[in-house]
């Protein structure tokens, strides 16, 4: 479906779950770019059926994965228009609402992603989901582990010189354009659901995301060379617009993120489980595993931390105090 009939779609499709309001039962579309089968696509059934059953059938979720309603980009402008939508978002996305954001979003600045979730827990986080709800933006949770950010490629890496001339599709966020220019390749922005045709077409060179992503999108069918660079822990959040969730009664949101909260740690242990098979699963279909030294990368992009002018300043040492 091309891009003009897919916003065609989504505007029809929201603007029939506004218009019924909140008629009982409550509806909510969640959006997402990951397709069926994919952690996050087991995540949200997961959610589905808790909410669903914890609220007796008073409030539903419609699930659209594959871009099915836009991109991530999109999905988060209908929501802001308080539209009935939630897509699955990070702080290197969010930056663009709030640039002190995207400090969570630096090169291997956590091993641990409960130090991450620990930091979205405290005052400083808290105060900026405040700031994000006066621009619109209301986060429903923020305990999902989308996974630690691996790269394959057409070609071996093995370190940073090998990824020289590289066109490399990232995220549309400056932290990880940023972050594989300090290494050397080419960044190459563009939404995930336009990611395996431009690898197949030659446009782009590898791709970096999570590895259970990576298999889900068939990018090994492609490229076939994992190189476990490890440069991001990912950590995830599900957000909708504050204009829909400010109008929804207290005890159905908070059912909506309690449930949320339950998917979350539903995330952690899933995507903790299916890395390794995945692996396995990339091995048999030909992908060769590299196994790099990290830090050659890790000390080519601890410069990206002072390429911010626009963060608070003093703010990237007292993320690293807090994590410490």
């Amino acid at each position: 479906m091309n891009i003009f009939n897919r916003c065609l779609l989504a505007a029809g499709l929201l603007l029939a779950g506004s218009a019924a309001g909140f008629a009982d039962p409550l509806s909510i579309k969640v959006a997402y770019e990951n397709n069926p089968g994919e952690p996050v696509d087991q995540v949200m059934h997961y959610w589905k059926d808790e909410l669903e059953k914890k609220s007796n059938g008073e409030i539903t979720l419609e699930l659209f994965p594959s871009s099915q309603l836009g991109s991530k980009k999109d999905v988060t402008e209908q929501a802001m228009m308080g539209l009935n939508v939630i897509t699955i978002t990070d702080v290197g996305f969010l930056a663009d609402y709030d640039p002190d954001l995207g400090v969570l979003f630096g090169p291997y600045l956590a091993d641990d992603p409960s130090k991450l979730f620990k930091i979205y827990d405290g005052e400083w986080f808290k105060k900026k989901s405040d700031e994000l709800k006066e621009k619109g933006i209301h986060i429903v949770m923020r305990n999902y582990l989308y996974g630690v950010r691996q790269l394959i490629t057409k070609k071996p890496v093995r370190t940073p010189d090998d990824l020289k001339g590289m066109k490399i599709r990232v995220p549309n966020n400056n932290m990880q354009i940023k972050i594989f220019e300090a290494m050397g390749a080419t960044p190459t922005p563009m939404p995930l659901g336009e990611t395996f045709p431009a690898l197949t077409q030659g446009v782009i060179d590898g791709v970096e995301n999570p590895i259970a992503v990576l298999y889900g999108q068939k990018f090994h069918e492609e490229a076939k060379y994992l190189s476990k660079i490890g440069y991001l822990t990912n950590t995830a959040m599900f957000v909708g617009g504050e204009a829909f969730f400010s109008k929804i009664p207290a005890d159905q949101l908070k059912l909506i993120e309690d449930t949320a909260y339950d998917a979350g740690l539903y995330s952690q242990k899933l995507t903790t489980d299916l890395d390794n098979q995945m692996i396995g699963k990339m091995k048999e279909a030909g992908v060769e595993v590299i196994d790099v030294d990290t830090a050659p990368f890790k000390a080519l992009t601890e410069k990206v931390y002072t390429e911010f002018p626009e963060w608070t300043p003093g703010l990237y040492d007292q993320i690293k105090a807090e994590l410490n």
